[in-house]
C-alpha cells in the first residue's frame, strides 16, 4: 500500500507539473482539462524528470527522420530490463534455481504450459518463446507506465498495431508451415459447406483473418488508455473546482483506488493478448481441434 501512496505521489508531482503547463495553453489563463489530459497521454519529444524536461534527439538515417519520443525510450527501457533479467537468470545456472532464475522459470512454465499447449496443442512448446517475448515486453511496458514521470507505450495505437501485426504474421506462418500456402486457405472455409455459401463465407473468412488482430489492436490500446484518462479526469477537478477539499476527498482517494485497478489490468492486458494470440495460432495450425 506504502508503494502505491509513493506511486500516486510521484503522479501527483507530474499532474502538477502538468498542469501549469495545460493551464498556460488555456483561453484567458484558465485551466484547459483537454490539454492537461492530451499533454499526458500522447506522445512527444520531452520527457519529464524530477527537475524539469528532457528534450529528446531526432535521429537520421540517410533520407528519413526517426524521432526518439519518450514512448520509444519506454520501449527501449523494457527491451534493456528483458535484456538484463535473461541474463541474471542465465550467469549461473544450478539445479534448484534462486532470485530472478526462479521468476524468470516460473513464467516460462506458467506461459508454456497455461498459454501455449492449453491453447496450440501438443505442439505449443515451439510458439512458448514468441508468446513468452510478447507477455513480458506487453508487461513491462503496461507497468512502465504506472512509474511516476514514465510513459505507456501500449497507450499508443501504433505500437499495439505492432505487436498485433506480428501476431498476425505468427497466425498465418503457423498455418502456413502445418499445410502449406494452398492447404492454409482451404482450412479458411468450414469443410462441407454448401457451394452456394461460398461466396459470402470466402469474403467474411478473410476480413476475420484481419479482425482478429484488429481486436488484439484496439483492446490492449483502449484498456492501457481508459485507466489514466479516468485517474488524470479525477486530477482536473482539482483545478476545475479550484477545491483542496476536491482532492483531499474525492481525487486522491478515488486516484489511489483506479491506480490499484491500473496494476491489475497492466497483468490482465497482457495475459488476455498472449492468450488470445496462442488461441489464434491454434485455430490457424491444428483447425480441427
Amino acid at each position: 500500500m506504502s508503494q502505491q501512496h509513493e506511486t500516486v505521489n510521484g503522479a501527483v508531482e507530474t499532474v502538477g507539473h502538468g498542469a501549469a503547463e495545460a493551464a498556460a495553453h488555456g483561453h484567458g489563463g484558465e485551466f484547459d482539462a483537454g490539454e492537461f489530459i492530451f499533454h499526458h497521454i500522447l506522445d512527444s519529444q520531452t520527457m519529464e524528470v524530477p527537475w524539469g524536461e528532457i528534450h529528446l534527439p531526432t535521429l537520421h538515417l540517410g533520407p528519413y527522420s526517426l524521432p526518439v519520443t519518450r514512448q520509444v525510450v519506454m520501449m527501449w527501457l523494457a527491451a534493456v530490463i528483458i535484456l538484463g533479467l535473461a541474463w541474471l537468470a542465465t550467469r549461473r545456472r544450478s539445479q534448484q534455481p534462486r532470485g530472478v532464475q526462479n521468476l524468470l522459470e516460473s513464467m516460462v512454465v506458467f506461459v508454456r504450459d497455461e498459454l501455449a499447449r492449453k491453447n496450440i496443442g501438443a505442439h505449443g512448446d515451439r510458439y512458448t518463446s514468441y508468446l513468452l517475448s510478447t507477455f513480458i515486453f506487453i508487461l513491462l511496458c503496461n507497468l512502465l507506465g504506472l512509474m511516476p514521470y514514465g510513459a505507456t507505450a501500449t497507450g499508443n495505437i501504433a505500437v499495439t498495431a505492432g505487436l498485433a501485426g506480428m501476431a498476425f504474421l505468427m497466425i498465418q506462418w503457423a498455418g502456413i508451415r502445418e499445410f502449406g500456402v494452398l492447404g492454409h486457405c482451404r482450412n479458411l472455409i468450414p469443410p462441407g459447406l454448401p457451394a452456394w455459401l461460398l461466396p459470402i463465407m470466402i469474403p467474411v473468412e478473410i476480413l476475420g483473418m484481419f479482425t482478429k488482430p484488429f481486436a488484439l489492436c484496439v483492446r490492449l490500446f483502449a484498456n492501457m488508455t481508459a485507466g489514466h484518462v479516468i485517474i488524470l479526469s479525477l486530477f482536473s477537478l482539482v483545478f476545475i473546482l479550484k477545491s483542496v477539499l476536491v482532492g483531499a476527498f474525492l481525487s486522491v482517494p478515488f486516484a489511489l483506488f483506479i491506480n490499484g485497478i491500473e496494476l491489475l489490468v497492466a497483468f490482465l492486458q497482457a495475459y488476455i493478448f498472449t492468450m488470445l494470440t496462442a488461441l489464434f495460432i491454434g485455430m490457424s495450425a491444428y483447425p480441427e481441434h
